[in-house]
């Protein structure tokens, strides 16, 4: 088979960046040390990349959310700094746990029952403080199969640390007699925003995610965190319109006067949702260039008028500053990462 030639989207991952913020979240956070959350494809960056990254910046402990995602993970971090978030849901997962020696979180009393009659052995803990998902009760702290744990890092997860709530408080209140109730190692509170709201919500250990690439959750953080994920997408054609001829689908656009415009490799199969039509502009050479109709599945189409020097097969910059493009297109920084598509190549 000959080779496939180059793929029409790439994604260039700033390391330079991203250990940069790291490093910034792991002095934000004060005597604590800073872990990182890597699951979800490394917030759709790549988990591989990111995690040798990552621990070639100093960070020491990984959480991943499915068993699936430990083995991108594992060829570049020792099996025992990785934690599985969802826990030993099944008793395969017990198994695989032990075979590769990698930590599940225990996030109830039949899980810690499951993790112990399968050999046991450290672990992490997650105690539910107000989130209400995944997490003990903190009535369930005194069964005889909690108590009975091996525990490294005792955790909970806050739910509205990106907002000044009420909650944020009660929250690092309950952990805290959760703490004073339970022996570990090491204890975690704060994600990505927790940073921000202090070193009261250190502990031990922070779990930044979002922060590590490029995502602004609390104003606080806005100076300490760069841009790590650089999206493009190729021109596959030029093409002139006449005045009258529409676009896309429905024909929502139709040019008053010629214009010159670029048919662009990317759509809503890319995680370039149609919400980010509307006003919605890619760049070229700091120019911008207007959509023009609906995002398609596999296609855009630009207005070239601001760059006529364009022609098939340049690379057009899509807009990827996390915190500006959230706010503008209505969606999370988070689904912005994440929802990248595999066409991209990383």
């Amino acid at each position: 088979m000959p080779d496939l030639p180059p793929p029409s989207l790439r994604l260039e991952l700033d390391t330079q960046a991203l250990a940069a913020n790291w490093r910034a979240l792991d002095g934000l956070s004060g005597t604590a040390r800073a872990g990182a959350a890597v699951k979800a494809d490394g917030y759709g960056l790549g988990a591989g990349a990111v995690a040798k990254t990552l621990k070639d910046a100093g960070a020491h402990d990984f959480f991943v959310a499915h068993w699936s995602e430990v083995a991108d993970v594992v060829h570049h971090v020792d099996p025992a700094q990785i934690a599985v978030l969802h826990g030993p849901v099944r008793p395969q997962d017990v198994h695989y746990a032990r075979a590769i020696g990698v930590k599940p979180v225990i996030n109830s009393v039949e899980q810690a029952q499951r993790w112990r009659e399968g050999g046991g052995g450290p672990c992490d803990l997650m105690v539910d403080t107000g989130i209400n998902r995944l997490g003990v009760s903190l009535r369930d702290l005194g069964d005889g199969a909690i108590a009975a744990l091996d525990v490294d890092i005792l955790m909970s997860h806050l739910a509205s640390a990106d907002e000044n709530s009420a909650l944020n408080p009660l929250q690092l209140e309950r952990f805290q007699a959760a703490c004073a109730a339970l022996p570990a190692r090491r204890r975690s509170l704060a994600n990505s925003a927790g940073i921000g709201l202090g070193r009261d919500y250190a502990f031990d250990l922070t779990r930044p995610g979002l922060s590590l690439y490029g995502g602004v959750p609390r104003g606080e953080l806005a100076d300490h965190v760069l841009q790590v994920a650089f999206p493009q997408a190729a021109v596959i054609q030029v093409r002139t319109l006449s005045p009258g001829d529409s676009v896309g689908y429905n024909a929502t656009f139709t040019a008053r006067a010629e214009m010159r415009t670029g048919i662009v490799s990317l759509g809503y199969a890319d995680g370039f949702l149609r919400c980010r039509g509307p006003a919605g502009a890619l760049r070229f050479e700091g120019a911008e260039l207007p959509l023009l109709g609906k995002v398609s599945m596999d296609m855009v189409v630009v207005d070239l008028t601001a760059a006529p020097q364009v022609k098939e097969g340049d690379w057009l910059d899509v807009p990827f500053a996390l915190p500006e493009t959230a706010r503008a297109r209505g969606l999370s920084q988070y689904e912005l990462l994440t929802t990248l598509g595999r066409r991209f190549r990383r």
